[in-house]
């Protein structure tokens, strides 16, 4: 089929949203012709990485709206207010060069990837052929319970991310987009009940992350540790929503006294999070890495045993994928991302009702995987297990493939494409 690709965010060699678009384009191409859309500040690490490994059946078309390109390069920049209306003008602007390209290119369908947003729409959804939205997230939110421990900076974090979802929500374009797509794919149960709530038609779940066959064989090449110290490992940025405080809490009442507790990177919460640890006594136990490269990150999980990962409200968790692949069994919230990907055979998910009680139940949840080797490498193995069937690119690439050819009749078939996709959008607005 030929198939356009909304990326806004897409870049070879990078996690998150960048990766996602990257890595769905690629693994479609097996199976596919695919034209991607996406901004000009990704061009340069595109066509560098096309001219030394090209890729067949892979185009980019490169826009940005009034030449506007909101420029990423700056090292350690961060998104501002700005992005969001540079992000909304270039849906629009895709919407006009999407429709004069399918005029003389004839899409099978159109697939919205990044940004994986709910709360905005994507214009591409109004093109004449079947659309396709997501993994999309957002709409989980901090647990109220848990708001009892943030400071005034993290509840003003916490009220303004709610208010800009519903301001979000109120777009019409928004809800004209859930309307139109013909399936939705949510990255977590919370983000799927709102987008049925809004209109869209079989909205179910689907993990956006994924690695690559090179990188689940170095983090599977990772050695198994049986011997002391038991060392647990957070990853991520330093902010209130992490939840890194609930593991340091949990790790100083596990009270084990030949285990670490490493912490990696940098952001807002460190000085609180140091000054916990030193008000628990846990200061020699802590560790405190800041920001590493990705590779070195790795390197530290290598000489870890067990991933913490106690987010309270994590869309995706990229990290909890790369600790199964290197065979680490988990230890999160049963909450957005993480509460999908990880089972009950890879790790501990913990019900998230109060503070007290996450704390009480990751506590045993450490002490139990500290103490019981044989559980540790059994949940280690089933994670890789489930990495190397479900969490690959190219499983992703077939299930996405499966998913398009149940609702698109590919271009070439005796039957009429037109009216078969009138008759789907008949069907999607017939009273039920």
């Amino acid at each position: 089929m030929k198939i356009l690709l909304s990326a806004y965010a897409c870049e070879p060699n990078r996690g998150t949203e960048p990766g996602v678009g990257w890595n769905t384009a690629v693994s479609l191409t097996q199976y596919h012709q695919i034209w991607v859309f996406t901004s000009n500040t990704h061009r340069a690490a595109i066509e560098a990485e096309l001219t030394v490994r090209p890729i067949a059946n892979l185009q980019f078309v490169y826009l940005d709206p009034l030449g506007w390109v909101y420029d990423w390069s700056q090292e350690g920049k961060k998104a501002s207010w700005d992005v969001h209306l540079h992000y909304y003008l270039w849906q629009i602007y895709a919407y006009f060069v999407g429709r004069s390209l399918h005029k003389s290119i004839g899409f099978d369908l159109v697939h919205h990837l990044t940004y994986g947003k709910y709360s905005a729409p994507s214009f591409l959804s109004f093109l004449p052929i079947p659309f396709f939205w997501g993994p999309i997230g957002g709409a989980e939110s901090a647990p109220q319970t848990f708001w009892q421990d943030f400071n005034l900076r993290a509840r003003t974090y916490e009220v303004f991310r709610s208010i800009s979802q519903r301001l979000g929500e109120l777009d019409p374009f928004m809800r004209l987009t859930a309307r139109r797509s013909r399936l939705t794919w949510c990255k977590a149960e919370d983000t799927a009940k709102r987008m049925r709530e809004l209109g869209a038609q079989n909205a179910s779940i689907m993990v956006e992350s994924g690695l690559r066959p090179e990188e689940i064989a170095t983090l599977a090449s990772y050695p198994i540790l049986t011997t002391e110290p038991i060392r647990f490992i957070s990853m991520g940025r330093l902010l209130h929503w992490k939840g890194f405080y609930l593991g340091v809490r949990a790790f100083a009442q596990a009270a084990l006294p030949n285990a670490e507790y490493w912490i990696l990177g940098e952001g807002p919460e460190r000085d609180r999070l140091q000054t916990l640890a030193k008000d628990l006594g846990i200061t020699n136990q802590v560790k405190f890495w800041g920001n590493l490269p990705r590779t070195e990150c790795l390197s530290k999980l290598s000489e870890c045993q067990v991933l913490v990962h106690p987010s309270l409200h994590d869309s995706g968790g990229w990290v909890c994928l790369e600790g199964m692949a290197a065979g680490r069994p988990i230890i999160c919230l049963d909450l957005g991302g993480p509460g999908v990907q990880v089972t009950a055979e890879t790790g501990f998910k913990i019900p998230a009702r109060t503070p007290d009680q996450v704390v009480q139940e990751l506590a045993e949840a450490m002490t139990k995987l500290a103490q019981d080797t044989n559980l540790r490498m059994q949940m280690g193995q089933a994670g890789q297990s489930l990495i190397a069937k479900s969490y690959n690119w190219e499983a992703k690439a077939k299930a996405l493939t499966k998913a398009y050819e149940e609702v698109v009749t590919p271009l070439g078939s005796d039957l009429d494409n037109s009216r078969l996709i009138n008759d789907l959008f008949a069907e999607e607005s017939s009273p039920r």
